[in-house]
């Protein structure tokens, strides 16, 4: 598992979607802090190692899938057991809302190079 902060080069994404299934990578994405975890093999285990690496909180850590070969909106799929959060409106694994999957998409824009 790896935090990433300031950028995370396309070709590392790929080979770590290789190792793992083939296809994507999961993650993580704190959409406060701006930042993201990837390369493990639960997207629950991501949210813990957020939590315990840099404070950040469940109500702002969203799980997504990350396909490398792909590009525009079947980069990301937002499918992930860490999106349930009834509290906060989300019933799901998916993201409902459209302005929570914008903040997650400037973070992965911002992220990956």
């Amino acid at each position: 598992m790896k935090i990433i902060k300031d950028h995370i080069e396309i070709s590392e994404l790929q080979k770590m979607a290789k190792d793992f299934s083939g296809d994507f990578v999961k993650a993580v994405v704190d959409i406060e802090k701006e930042m993201m975890a990837v390369d493990g093999e639960l997207h629950m285990d991501l949210l813990t190692f957020l939590m315990e690496q840099e404070s950040s909180e469940p109500k702002n850590i969203w799980g997504i899938n990350i396909y490398p070969e792909k590009t525009g909106e079947d980069f990301i799929e937002f499918n992930s057991m860490v999106n349930i959060k009834p509290g906060f409106g989300n019933k799901n694994r998916g993201v409902d809302s459209f302005q929570i999957q914008d903040k997650i998409k400037s973070v992965i824009k911002k992220l990956v190079v």
